[in-house]
């Protein structure tokens, strides 16, 4: 117990100071500036410019968001609207029970999908680039 004590003394912020060297705070300011430098450029909000729909493992088409449109697709379940409005689109209407995709909401930055798994269709915004996620690996 004596010894945990001891160690918690040592966190204490002036000590911890009174330890690192100019050199321990260099490297703790380039972390500093690489993990945001790094945040800036894998996590951008990019407008997107097309929405690409799939269905089952297929791609039915690429729209464009410029366009105001409701595109109806059958799916394994039934007929499914997609809205396209002012750079943004969702899912309007699904025959799914639970309508997880339609409360999705609005996409509007590249990157981001909706899926409505029990009729097969998804959709995905893209943009001019295609950002670094899982999905791309």
């Amino acid at each position: 117990m004596l010894n945990l004590r001891h160690s918690l003394k040592r966190l204490n912020p002036k000590l911890l100071t009174k330890y690192l060297f100019i050199g321990d705070w260099l490297i703790v300011i380039a972390s500093l500036i690489g993990v945001f430098f790094l945040f800036q450029t894998l996590w951008s909000n990019e407008s997107a410019a097309k929405v690409q729909i799939t269905v089952g493992d297929k791609i039915y088409a690429t729209y464009s968001l410029n366009q105001q449109r409701e595109i109806h697709i059958h799916g394994k379940l039934g007929d499914t609207v997609i809205s396209i409005s002012q750079g943004k689109a969702r899912f309007a209407k699904s025959p799914c029970h639970t309508q997880y995709c339609v409360h999705q909401g609005w996409l509007t930055h590249a990157g981001q999908a909706a899926i409505c798994l029990p009729n097969q269709v998804s959709l995905e915004l893209l943009g001019e680039t295609k950002p670094y996620d899982s999905l791309n690996y």
